[in-house]
């Protein structure tokens, strides 16, 4: 027990240190690109609540992480192994296709769930608060949304098998796109977001439309579900996003106090 609990506590440390460090790095990455983006008194005040949101849901990530690592390291339950050849050299990147593509399938139902206008206001609210989103949102969560996401990749490490190198491969992916995908301006050129690899694969510019719109976009990593749901809207523009702010609601809030909440209902 003693030790279960010292590993969940040191999870929590490397969770929340995690996102300070590289948050903390693209945060200040995109002054240095975007100088001023993330500039006044409203967008300081809109940080310090995505970094307490942040750390709140660290802990809760951290909870089920722990406990597997612990599970793995004293029971062996797991299906975390370290020899890289124990399942053939081919399954190491299956692997870390299968672990992504599983999570995003999982978040993309699970976020339009979230997105119904009961549980938007809920759970999703807290993340949909931060406008424009910043390097800081990523895990701007309330406690109910990170429950719903912290339990996948530790419950897939009883199902699929993976090298412990290539599951850390899977969490690196997850919190750079995480993280990049909300800084407010695009990291990939301009070639690549609008070829095949930006037909395929979310970055800034098509999560960011979900932010603007919020009835769209509602994948993780790949743009499969939102074009097979005829979910997808396309890339978002930074800049207008820029213009369209005032007061921190978006232009089609300006309409009406009920029309924030109109912009959660899902289109299913």
């Amino acid at each position: 027990m003693v030790e279960a609990v010292l590993t969940v506590a040191a999870m929590i440390l490397i969770v929340a240190g995690r996102y300070l460090a590289v948050s903390g790095a693209f945060a200040w990455l995109s002054g240095r690109v975007r100088p001023g983006i993330y500039a006044g008194q409203r967008m300081a005040r809109q940080i310090r609540g995505e970094i307490g949101w942040s750390l709140t849901a660290a802990v809760i990530y951290a909870v089920p992480a722990g406990l597997a690592v612990h599970l793995w390291q004293t029971r062996g339950w797991t299906r975390i192994y370290t020899e890289p050849a124990a399942y053939g050299w081919w399954w190491l990147p299956v692997s870390v296709l299968a672990y992504l593509l599983v999570h995003d399938t999982y978040f993309y139902w699970t976020h339009r769930w979230m997105h119904a206008p009961r549980l938007f206001a809920r759970i999703h609210k807290v993340h949909h608060d931060s406008r424009p989103p910043t390097a800081w949102a990523a895990m701007s969560f309330h406690p109910w949304e990170s429950l719903i996401g912290a339990a996948l990749i530790p419950a897939l490490t009883f199902i699929i098998p993976i090298h412990v190198a290539a599951l850390g491969l899977v969490l690196t992916v997850m919190t750079f796109f995480g993280v990049t995908n909300h800084m407010g301006w695009e990291l990939f050129p301009r070639a690549l977001v609008k070829g095949t690899f930006g037909k395929l694969v979310i970055t800034a510019s098509h999560h960011h439309r979900h932010h603007q719109d919020y009835r769209c976009n509602y994948g993780l990593y790949f743009r499969h579900w939102d074009r097979l749901c005829r979910t997808d809207s396309g890339l978002g523009d930074f800049d207008a996003e820029t213009h369209a702010h005032h007061g921190g609601l978006p232009a089609a809030s300006r309409r009406g106090s009920g029309a924030a909440a109109s912009l959660a209902a899902p289109d299913i």
